[in-house]
């Protein structure tokens, strides 16, 4: 499969994306931890998910190789405009969307925001609901949230990160700490955790008549199982599916199963 890196010009951001596949488009959106990236998130989905379909993995900006230009304004409204002037960019006027964390949230602004542009929306570990019993921040949040400051972006808080992100930290390689670490240390990156927060639960998520798939992980230390409750409640054609021992990535935790699942999800009628 060809995944030659792609760029174009986003809202003034040279953007990087990868497009592979032919058929209904599905853009993947990755999360917003230490050196993220769309195929640093995806890399164990997007063969699978291409059978098909067309996808489209594409770095936000100040993440993977996409330049650190994003309008002012809380995070996840931001990063959903960029979506939409992505969309507008290569072409693609509706789309269903895949979303992990930090994608997830921005992939629900989209859809709350221009609705026509979606048809279904695949959450996992989403950010902007509101945890009903655990304690906020979890300390997966915490230490996101201090990673860029003292001295900087190291490699051991990048593992302390990352070993909260997965239910076994066995699965993470050095190649893909190299990776992030390398991503982080850019000087155009953007800490979310410094823009203005958005509590997307308080929306009319009502509205959203998509079919969506809520996926967590069981184990998720970042944005816990009880997150999902207020979207499963309130989103109308709303299904949740737990993984256990799993974290914050099912897409990688649980590979084989998730692009089973949500491959079934996409394509039924």
């Amino acid at each position: 499969m060809d995944l030659t890196d792609k760029f174009i010009n986003v809202a003034g951001a040279r953007t990087r994306y990868h497009d592979v596949g032919q058929g209904e488009p599905t853009i993947l959106i990755h999360g917003g931890g230490p050196g993220a990236s769309g195929l640093s998130n995806y890399r164990k989905n997007v063969e699978a998910l291409a059978t098909g379909r067309r996808v489209i993995v594409v770095d936000l900006p100040g993440f993977g190789e996409t330049e650190g230009k994003l309008k002012d304004g809380p995070i996840f409204e931001a990063m959903g405009d960029f979506i939409r002037a992505f969309m507008d960019v290569i072409g693609i006027q509706k789309a269903s969307f895949v979303g992990n964390s930090l994608g997830g949230a921005t992939s629900l602004l989209v859809a709350l925001r221009t609705p026509d542009r979606v048809n279904r929306l695949v959450l996992m570990g989403t950010g902007g609901s509101q945890a009903i019993f655990s304690p906020m921040p979890t300390e997966g949040l915490r230490r996101m949230a201090m990673f860029h400051g003292g001295e900087g972006p190291t490699l051991e808080k990048l593992k302390g990160v990352i070993e909260l992100l997965v239910f076994d930290s066995k699965s993470i390689t050095e190649n893909l700490l190299e990776e992030r670490l390398k991503a982080a240390k850019r000087t155009d990156v953007i800490d979310i955790f410094k823009r203005p927060p958005m509590d997307i639960w308080r929306e009319n998520l009502a509205s959203l008549k998509h079919r969506t798939l809520l996926v967590w992980g069981r184990d998720d230390r970042v944005v816990p199982l009880d997150s999902s409750f207020i979207l499963l409640k309130t989103m109308p054609n709303a299904q949740l599916h737990v993984y256990p021992e799993c974290g914050h990535w099912a897409q990688w935790e649980k590979a084989e199963e998730f692009n089973a699942l949500v491959a079934d999800f996409l394509d039924r009628p």
